[in-house]
């Protein structure tokens, strides 16, 4: 059944008349005539009565009518919907965010869109890269930032930022007066890591396993702001991002690490084989476009 066999139904049921319903629509009656029979036809019941000087509903008729309303209402309500959607006057995009990234930047840019389509809504969620990747990969978030790398026969993606690791220790620390450690140095100390759901908790092993030595974890935590407490308590020492170590208290100091220095690249990633909304397709272009 054709949306505008019901709509024409509706127009000759509201004029009485097939000539006045047909010069309303801007078709010939004969046309119309032909949609109402083939509607009839389909539903096996007469919908009007022709025997009279004028036309009237018959039973089924008037049954039909009070239900072609919803369904013409309905209808009306969905190409507002869409259009709301493709005029981005609507929509929701969920946002996966790891909390060992500072997200003022982001935020920014999330402030900045909402300038230009307030009507659209944000949700975020907190946890690690493996976390939001899996979370991504099944539709519970449309975007996610993660420290890359990624899987790329998962995931499209592209780059939001990179900066290197630096060493977080109690000022007390024999270290503490220095300007940059060696990695190496660190070998017989107690460290503090984010959690296994971090790529930075592997990011960090495997550095320390490049120059030849496995660190000594004490704690692990999801949180850089107990992590920095924990420092704060000369508990042990951690590795956290550049961005991150501008806003710590001075309980702590911030060294640069070399040979090697540990770098990280952040990414917004979506999965390239689910659907999109027209939302989260915008507010991607709109980021990239101003990381650009």
């Amino acid at each position: 059944m054709d949306i505008k066999h019901l709509q024409y139904f509706l127009e000759v049921a509201k004029y009485n008349s097939f000539s006045l319903a047909a010069e309303h629509l801007y078709i010939t009656q004969p046309t119309i005539s032909k949609m109402i029979k083939n509607l009839e036809k389909e539903l096996g019941v007469s919908l009007f009565d022709r025997s009279k000087k004028k036309l009237t509903l018959t039973d089924a008729g008037q049954i039909i009518l009070e239900q072609a309303k919803l369904i013409d209402l309905a209808f009306h309500n969905l190409e507002t919907e869409l259009d709301n959607l493709l005029g981005l006057k609507k929509g929701h995009i969920r946002i996966g965010i790891p909390p060992i990234f500072d997200a003022q930047f982001l935020l920014q840019l999330i402030g900045r869109f909402h300038e230009k389509y307030p009507g659209i809504t944000f949700e975020f969620g907190e946890d690690g890269s493996k976390k939001i990747e899996e979370d991504v990969h099944n539709n519970h978030l449309d975007v996610g930032v993660i420290v890359l790398p990624t899987n790329n026969e998962l995931f499209l993606h592209f780059p939001l930022m990179e900066e290197d690791l630096k060493l977080i220790i109690h000022p007390s620390h024999p270290l503490a007066q220095k300007t940059e450690v060696n990695l190496v140095e660190l070998a017989s100390e107690p460290f503090i890591l984010f959690n296994k759901d971090f790529a930075l908790h592997d990011r960090i092993i495997s550095s320390c396993n490049s120059v030849g030595f496995n660190p000594h974890v004490i704690s692990k935590s999801s949180q850089w702001s107990f992590i920095e407490e924990m420092v704060s308590w000369n508990l042990g020492v951690s590795l956290l991002p550049e961005s991150i170590c501008r806003h710590l208290s001075k309980n702590v100091k911030a060294i640069s690490i070399k040979n090697p220095s540990i770098r990280w690249e952040l990414a917004i990633i979506w999965n390239k084989n689910q659907y999109l909304s027209y939302a989260a397709k915008e507010w991607l272009q709109f980021t990239k476009n101003h990381l650009s």
